[in-house]
């Protein structure tokens, strides 16, 4: 999927909710910080109607965060979202999940992919089995 002309533009990101209620992120490589990530839950919840949604995110290299912005990121995951897909080049996803979470399992689905049409059915697939 091409990414989409009309963007709702963020700090951190540029989103898209599609018709299938699914949110697209094109993340911008900027080192997040609690305020940052505290806004953008403000952004994404005003797209959502304050509801958790499935993401597709297309992850870029950006900075690694502190650890209280790591932690803050990890706590408001479930506010937000109910399953991420992340679509990167090989190993960036995978990075990210174990600076994340390396020692805890994450708080929602989530799934590593190259390809973002994997990524998509996957969403999907857990819509339907909820």
């Amino acid at each position: 999927m091409e990414k989409p002309t009309e963007l709702i533009r963020g700090e951190i990101a540029d989103y898209y909710l599609s018709e299938e209620g699914i949110l697209f992120s094109y993340s911008k490589s900027i080192k997040r910080t609690v305020e940052l990530i505290e806004r953008n839950v403000v952004l994404v919840k005003e797209i959502t109607g304050n509801k958790p949604v499935p993401l597709l995110i297309h992850l870029v290299n950006s900075p690694i965060p502190d650890k209280e912005t790591q932690r803050f990121s990890k706590e408001k995951l479930p506010e937000i979202y109910s399953a991420m897909a992340m679509v990167s080049k090989p190993g960036l996803s995978a990075f990210i999940m174990k600076i994340l979470f390396q020692f805890q399992k994450p708080p929602i689905p989530m799934q590593s992919f190259t390809d973002e049409q994997k990524a998509l059915d996957w969403l999907k697939s857990l819509s339907v089995e909820q």
